[in-house]
């Protein structure tokens, strides 16, 4: 996850689970385009990746069909950059090409980068199941889970196969009734959640 990053922490390449993999390439017909975020030791195979320092994944053209990202959960402070900035450039990547997203990221429902380029931007969020999702670490299987819940989050036109796809992982919510609305304001929100 911290795709080759030094972060707050002691740095390692946290990589996505193979259950996982296997579930976004299905939803993506078998291929993955782009991965942003990519690290030597990933299991993601992505036709086009990303790995710094030679190519830093905020800065490189996402303009791909099908695109997977688990980004860096903390902050780089050398750049200044922190996940708000890659959920950004999933949402623009949706809008300006039409690119099939799916983003593995913390549940942090509150958060401007929630409300900004979720809320009212994406098409569905599959709130997983895993208590403590176990990341791979250095692209090993060391049993440690995540310390917080995740969420895989899908911006795209077909949330059909999404469900289908992910709907063993976790509690599935569709979320397009969200793009017609203002987010600035909780209240229609909530008016509007409960009463499709």
């Amino acid at each position: 996850m911290t795709a080759g990053r030094t972060v707050n922490s002691k740095s390692h390449d946290w990589g996505t689970p193979l259950k996982y993999v296997q579930a976004v390439k299905e939803v993506f017909n078998g291929s993955i385009d782009l991965d942003p975020c990519s690290n030597k030791h990933s299991i993601v195979n992505a036709n086009t990746e990303y790995i710094l320092p030679k190519h830093d994944g905020l800065t490189e053209s996402w303009d791909f069909k099908t695109i997977y990202i688990n980004p860096p959960y903390g902050s780089d402070r050398s750049k200044g950059t922190t996940i708000k900035n890659w959920l950004r450039r999933c949402n623009d990547a949706h809008k300006k090409y039409d690119s099939e997203i799916l983003a593995l990221v913390p549940v942090a429902t509150n958060t401007t980068h929630w409300k900004y380029y979720v809320w009212g931007q994406a098409t569905s969020i599959c709130f997983l199941y895993d208590t403590r999702l176990r990341f791979l670490i250095n692209g090993k299987d060391v049993g440690k889970g995540a310390p917080m819940s995740c969420a895989m989050i899908y911006w795209g036109s077909n949330y059909n196969k999404f469900f289908e796809v992910f709907r063993q992982f976790g509690a599935i919510v569709d979320i397009q009734a969200l793009h017609k609305l203002d987010m600035g304001s909780g209240k229609i929100l909530q008016t509007a959640l409960f009463e499709e």
